[in-house]
C-alpha cells in the first residue's frame, strides 16, 4: 500500500509530506483548493508524461517521491526482482522534473523509463477518475472492462498473435497473387546481381588483406632497397657500420670496467644494443628474402581490386557490405524460387490460420458470454442500490465470423445497453442514460472492478459526481466497505461519503505575502466534525450542522 507522499515545489504545493494508513481515506476541501494536484503528483509517479509548468513559479525543479509496502502485492516484489531493482519488501519511487522540460524517474534508487513506472505502478494503484462515464459509451472502452473481469491476459496475447500471423500469411498471398509479373522480374535481376558476387566471392575481411598485398608488391623494389640500405648501416658498411661504432664502445668501456666498476652497467647496455643490432639485420635479411617481385600476382591483384570496387559502384554501397549484400541477395532468390511464393502452399497455410484464430476468438467469446452475464446481474443490484430501482443493465456479445470483421481482439461486438426505468427495453447506453445515470452506471462498474482487483490501493477521484442524499450514502458505504481490505482514497465534495471515512484529510489553499501554497492536514475528531458540517451547511455552520456532522460520523463508528 501506499504509505507516504512527498511533494516540492509542484504546481502551488511547496513542501508537503503526507504519511497514509490502510482503510479508507477521504480528501476533501473547497473547489480550487488543490485535490486534483495530489491526484497529478500521484499520477506522474505512475508513470504520465510530465510538462515544465507544472513546476512552482520561480522553482528550478519538482520532486514527487512514493513509498509503498509490498507486503500484500507479490507481483510488484517479483517485478522488482526480474528488473533488478528489489529492496526488501518496499518501494520508493521519485520522480524529478525539470525547468528545461526534461525528467528522471527512480525506482529504489535505479533509473528507470516512463514504461517501467507505469508496469510497477498498474500493480500498486488503480485511479479511478471523475470522468470515466464519458469513455464508458467507447466500444472499445466497453470491450476492455469486459476483457479486465476475465482476467486471462495469456488468452488475450494469444489471440493477438494468431491474428498477426494470419493478417501477414493474408499479406503474403495478396503480394504472391498480385505480384507474379514484378517476381519473375526480380528473380531475373536477382540471378545477374547473384551470379556477379558469388563470382567475386569476397571474403568478410578480404579487401583490406588485398590492399595491404597489393600495397606491399608494387612496392617490392623500393622496399628491398630501402631496407638493404638500413642493413648496410646497422651492420654491412666495412667504415661506419651501427654495429663497428657499438662495438669500439664496448672494447673501450671493457678497459675502463677494470678500473671504475660503477661503469658497468653503462657497457651492460652496449652490449645489449649490440645484441638488438644483430637481431634486427637478421630480421631485415629475413624480410628481403621474402618478397617476392612476381608481376602476374600483382596483376591478379590489380584485377580483383578493380572487380571489387566496380560491384561496390553498380550497387552503392560500402565494399565492406559487399558479402552481406551477396548474402541478402542469394537469401531473397531462394526465398522467391521456393514454396513460400507458392499460391496454393500459401492458401494451405493460410486455412489453417484462420482456423486457429477461430478457435481462440471462439473460447474467447464464450468467456465473455459468462463473464458478461455475471456482471450484468452485478451491476444491475448496484444501480438498485444507488436509486435506479428497476433498471437494468446488460453487456451484449455477438460475435461476426466474416473475415473482414478479424481483428487482434477477437469476432466480437461488445454493447453495453441499459433500462434505466422499469418496464422499458434495453437500449444501447449511449442513447437511454442521462449523465447522472452514466455517472452511476460507471460508479457501479468500477466497484465491482475494484472488488474483483488486487491491486492493493485504489483512488477515486470525485466518481460520487452527480449523486447525493441517501444514494450519496450507499457510495460511501461501498467505499468504506472497499477500504476493509484494502486502502481507499476518495477525492469527494459530499459530507455523505467523507462521513464514512476512516481517516480524513483536508486540502486547503494558503496564502502569505502574495504566495499561494496548499497545505493538506489529517484532521482530528473535532477537526472533522468541523469539515463535515462546512460540507453540510457551506458558509454558515450552525451548531445543528455539527450536531448533523456528530451524528454522521458516529452512525459509522
Amino acid at each position: 500500500m501506499l504509505e507516504s507522499l512527498q511533494i516540492k515545489n509542484f504546481a502551488i504545493i511547496d513542501s508537503l509530506q503526507l504519511e497514509f494508513d490502510d482503510g479508507m481515506t477521504a480528501l476533501t476541501g473547497e473547489t480550487g483548493a488543490g485535490k486534483s494536484i495530489l491526484l497529478d503528483a500521484l499520477k506522474l509517479v505512475a508513470g504520465d508524461r510530465a510538462e515544465s509548468d507544472s513546476i512552482r513559479n520561480g522553482e528550478e525543479k519538482a520532486e514527487i517521491s512514493a513509498h509503498f509496502n509490498l507486503d500484500a502485492c507479490p507481483a510488484a516484489q517479483q517485478w522488482l526482482v526480474e528488473n533488478e531493482m528489489q529492496a526488501d519488501g518496499e518501494c520508493l519511487i521519485r520522480r524529478l522534473l525539470m525547468a528545461n522540460g526534461r525528467s528522471k524517474a527512480f525506482i529504489n534508487g535505479s533509473n528507470a523509463t516512463l514504461v517501467q513506472l507505469r508496469q510497477l505502478c498498474d500493480q500498486l494503484i488503480d485511479i479511478h477518475g471523475q470522468h470515466e462515464h464519458q469513455s464508458l459509451q467507447k466500444p472499445q472502452v466497453q470491450r476492455e472492462l469486459l476483457d479486465a473481469f476475465i482476467a486471462d491476459s495469456q488468452l488475450l496475447k494469444q489471440l493477438s498473435d494468431k491474428h498477426a500471423g494470419y493478417r501477414e500469411l493474408e499479406r503474403r498471398l495478396q503480394q504472391a497473387q498480385s505480384g507474379a509479373q514484378q517476381r519473375e522480374q526480380r528473380v531475373d535481376l536477382l540471378c545477374l546481381y547473384s551470379d556477379e558476387l558469388n563470382q567475386l566471392d569476397l571474403g568478410d575481411a578480404e579487401f583490406e588483406s588485398l590492399q595491404l598485398e597489393y600495397r606491399r608488391l608494387s612496392n617490392a623494389g623500393q622496399l628491398i632497397e630501402k631496407v638493404g640500405s638500413v642493413i648496410e648501416l646497422l651492420y654491412e658498411n666495412e667504415e661506419h657500420s651501427v654495429q663497428s661504432a657499438l662495438s669500439l664502445c664496448d672494447h673501450q668501456l671493457a678497459e675502463l670496467v677494470e678500473l671504475d666498476q660503477g661503469l658497468t652497467p653503462s657497457q651492460e647496455l652496449i652490449n645489449a644494443a649490440l645484441i638488438q643490432v644483430e637481431e634486427t639485420t637478421n630480421e631485415l635479411r629475413a624480410y628481403i628474402d621474402r618478397i617476392e617481385l612476381d608481376d602476374e600476382r600483382l596483376e591478379w591483384l590489380n584485377q580483383r581490386i578493380a572487380s571489387v570496387q566496380d560491384l561496390a559502384r553498380k550497387h552503392r554501397v560500402e565494399i565492406s557490405a559487399l558479402p552481406e549484400l551477396t548474402r541478402q541477395f542469394n537469401e531473397e532468390l531462394q526465398q522467391l524460387n521456393s514454396g513460400a511464393f507458392d499460391l496454393e502452399a500459401i492458401r494451405a497455410e493460410l486455412e489453417k490460420a484462420e482456423q486457429d484464430y477461430l478457435f481462440s476468438a471462439r473460447e474467447l467469446s464464450h468467456r465473455r458470454e459468462t463473464t458478461a452475464k455475471g456482471l450484468s446481474d452485478q451491476i444491475s443490484g448496484i444501480m438498485q442500490e444507488l436509486g435506479m430501482e428497476g433498471g437494468r443493465f446488460s453487456i451484449e456479445v455477438q460475435q461476426n465470423t466474416d473475415a473482414s470483421a478479424y481483428r487482434a481482439s477477437g469476432i466480437d461486438t461488445i454493447s453495453y445497453l441499459v433500462s434505466a426505468n422499469p418496464g422499458q427495453p434495453l437500449k444501447s447506453l449511449a442513447r437511454v442514460a442521462s449523465g447522472g445515470e452514466l455517472s452511476r452506471i460507471s460508479l457501479a462498474i468500477q466497484v465491482i472492478m475494484s472488488e474483483s482487483s488486487q491491486i492493493p490501493s485504489l483512488i477515486f477521484d470525485e466518481v460520487d459526481s452527480g449523486v447525493g442524499g441517501g444514494i450519496a450514502e450507499i457510495v460511501g458505504k461501498k467505499l468504506r466497505l472497499l477500504g476493509a481490505d484494502r486502502q481507499v482514497f476518495c477525492v469527494t465534495h459530499l459530507p455523505q461519503v467523507a462521513s464514512q471515512a476512516h481517516h480524513h484529510y483536508r486540502v486547503e489553499k494558503l496564502r502569505d505575502k502574495g504566495n499561494t501554497t496548499t497545505a493538506v492536514v489529517l484532521l482530528d475528531d473535532i477537526e472533522r466534525r468541523e469539515e463535515i458540517a462546512r460540507m453540510l451547511g457551506g458558509v454558515t455552520i450552525t451548531e445543528q450542522t455539527r450536531a448533523h456532522a456528530s451524528e454522521m460520523i458516529a452512525s459509522q463508528e
